[in-house]
């Protein structure tokens, strides 16, 4: 994946938490991004299908539910990038963070 590439699949604000989410929680679905992002399950899948489009994401279906990971096959450089974002921005996913507590359970049930 070209420089170019990972930057406009990453340009647009939620897809760039979505991205950083990941890098923190290994996998989630649909619902948890929903409590953390607090937008919509369209919206949430649209985004979703963006980044596996651009071969950031992978996802596995588990019964009625599909987990979303970050494509095990990125380049290294890609994984560091992603991760020192994501430590060194706490602040920019709080919110988020502070959202996916337990007091704040997901709107699927597992």
């Amino acid at each position: 994946m070209s420089p170019l590439i990972l930057f406009k699949c990453l340009s647009e604000d939620t897809r760039l938490k979505i991205v950083m989410l990941l890098s923190q929680h290994t996998e989630l679905c649909v619902c948890d991004l929903q409590v953390a992002l607090e937008i919509s399950q369209p919206k949430v899948s649209r985004h979703l299908a963006e980044l596996r489009n651009c071969g950031l994401l992978e996802d596995e279906r588990r019964g009625k539910w599909i987990y979303y990971h970050l494509h095990p096959g990125l380049p290294e450089w890609i994984m560091e990038l992603v991760k020192l974002t994501a430590d060194n921005n706490q602040d920019y996913l709080s919110e988020c963070c502070t959202r996916m507590t337990p007091e704040n359970p997901p709107k699927c049930e597992r």
